[in-house]
């Protein structure tokens, strides 16, 4: 059967790190409050003049060379941010020139931190139907850019980076099961709009705005939504959370993470975290904990991977793939 297989994955984050002691010399916060409620010890930052396109182009770059294929094999090039480097035209077509390819398609998809998920079950729509064979996935984040850093409860929260995947349309098997993605699924509830926004738009304001968000309430909804969705997956792909190797979860937040790990009886020991280091970098944060994960050796051939995400708006997703 056809699938979806992940054959290379690539990360990037800028060099400038901020410290949560850095963030107390400006903001009423302190180092442990924010690792006590967070998890977080610090983020990267964007350099002046550094666009949501060079993190995605220098992500994109290592995960084309990790997948050992030419730009050329590319078909689509999906890009998942909600900090775009212009209204209009897609910050995928200007990543997509730098790249050098010159055939297929480039577009973006906006559906915040879910948006790694949903680009990915957009790819996966393509090359189960024929019209790509090879897909570039990439979620990157300039949230530094959108952030009230007098704002104490989100700016402590963010941070910039990206990470790109590339999928390819494949009949791989290894010791009798499948790889590839076995399954996507996908949510969305727009009642929930007002508890995660940036306060702008060039509709209503013509201003890029400030991010806003009703902590507690996005707190309840991942958490039950979340391993909701997991599950839904995992039924969806006949596995059990005992089938699962690893969880790579969303990076928003520590607490959150955890909850859902009890909630799907998966041990601490089996999710990838990397929210301590990189804080939330929205559609980014998955991609960027694989690329650790694989790199350092935890995920390897054969290993069965749990992803899950949530967003404003709210939308939320989770994906099980064979390595």
């Amino acid at each position: 059967m056809l699938r979806s297989r992940i054959i290379g994955c690539g990360a990037y984050l800028p060099e400038k790190v901020l410290t949560n002691d850095d963030l107390a010399k400006t903001v009423d916060t302190s180092n442990d409050w924010i690792v006590g409620r967070t998890g977080i010890t610090q983020r990267h930052i964007a350099a002046d003049g550094q666009l949501t396109s060079d993190l995605a182009l220098a992500a994109a770059e290592r995960a084309v060379s990790a997948a050992g294929i030419s730009v050329d094999e590319l078909d689509l090039l999906i890009l998942a941010t909600s900090t775009p480097d212009n209204t209009f035209p897609a910050t995928a077509a200007k990543v997509q020139a730098r790249l050098g390819m010159h055939q297929g398609a480039a577009f973006d998809v906006q559906a915040v931190c879910a948006g790694f998920i949903c680009a990915l079950s957009v790819a996966d729509k393509f090359l189960l139907s024929g019209q790509a064979k090879k897909a570039l996935i990439i979620g990157a984040e300039t949230y530094s850019r959108i952030l009230d850093w007098n704002d104490r409860t989100t700016c402590v929260l963010f941070g910039d980076g990206a990470g790109a995947a590339v999928l390819s349309a494949e009949n791989s098997v290894e010791n009798g099961a499948e790889r590839g993605i076995l399954a996507v699924k996908l949510h969305s509830d727009g009642r929930h709009y007002d508890a995660l926004y940036v306060d702008g738009g060039v509709s209503s304001s013509q201003t890029s705005g400030h991010l806003r968000m009703q902590g507690k309430e996005v707190y309840r909804h991942a958490v039950v939504n979340l391993a909701a969705v997991a599950g839904e997956a995992m039924e969806a792909a006949g596995l059990a959370p005992s089938d699962i190797d690893w969880l790579v979860p969303h990076q928003a937040n520590l607490r959150i993470m955890n909850a859902i790990a009890r909630r799907l009886d998966l041990p601490p020991e089996k999710m990838v975290v990397t929210v301590d280091r990189h804080a939330n970098t929205s559609s980014a944060s998955i991609p960027l904990a694989l690329v650790e994960a694989i790199e350092d050796g935890r995920i390897k051939s054969g290993d069965v991977v749990l992803m899950e995400a949530i967003g404003g708006g709210f939308v939320w997703g989770s994906a099980v793939a064979r390595w």
